[in-house]
């Protein structure tokens, strides 16, 4: 277990996934649109003020974003701030889509049916208009198609066709010069 640095808190995304941060680094876009109205060192003390509430006040590690940006929220509407709540949680989480699930289900067939699929999840992904696209799972799938049970030049081979066809894919597919395509 990896210990959590004493001025961090853990913001636990939608997605289930939780990451570390501290006061510092705690986005103004969580107050998305609103930022505008108002300095920045106003959003950070206010931040800084909300992130102290919850790590030393309350003892807490672990919080959502959506709790801290409500609780943010209502601290700058104490200061007389108008703060329109926004309709999504603030950090949308990428969709995250798993490989080696897709090389089982392309079975017998193996690279038959798996790259169809991968496209097919691509567009999936690439139809929420995302600044990130996940893939994981890379090396279980990659030792699947290729029916190996340790790496192997064969093995390096498939891995790095499957990150080209995917690069192409996402360039082929997507609107956005501004997305990222993650493969783990």
């Amino acid at each position: 277990m990896i210990l959590l640095a004493s001025d961090c808190l853990l913001f636990e995304l939608s997605s289930g996934e939780s990451i570390p941060l501290s006061a510092e680094m705690i986005s103004v876009e969580l107050m998305g649109e609103a930022a505008d109205m108002f300095e920045s060192e106003f959003v950070k003390h206010a931040a800084a003020s909300v992130f102290h509430h919850y790590k030393h006040d309350l003892g807490r590690e672990t919080i959502t974003v959506a709790e801290f940006a409500g609780a943010l929220e209502k601290v700058l509407r104490g200061l007389g701030v108008e703060v329109r709540p926004a309709t999504d949680e603030p950090e949308q989480s990428p969709s995250l889509a798993d490989l080696g699930e897709l090389a089982d289900e392309a079975g017998g067939a193996h690279e038959l049916f798996f790259y169809p699929q991968l496209r097919q999840q691509l567009r999936a992904q690439l139809r929420q208009s995302p600044r990130l696209v996940r893939f994981r799972g890379l090396r279980r799938c990659v030792k699947q198609l290729t029916g190996a049970r340790r790496w192997s030049p064969r093995c390096e081979r498939m891995h790095d066709q499957i990150l080209e066809y995917l690069n192409k894919c996402l360039r082929a597919e997507s609107q956005s010069a501004e997305c990222t395509l993650v493969v783990e």
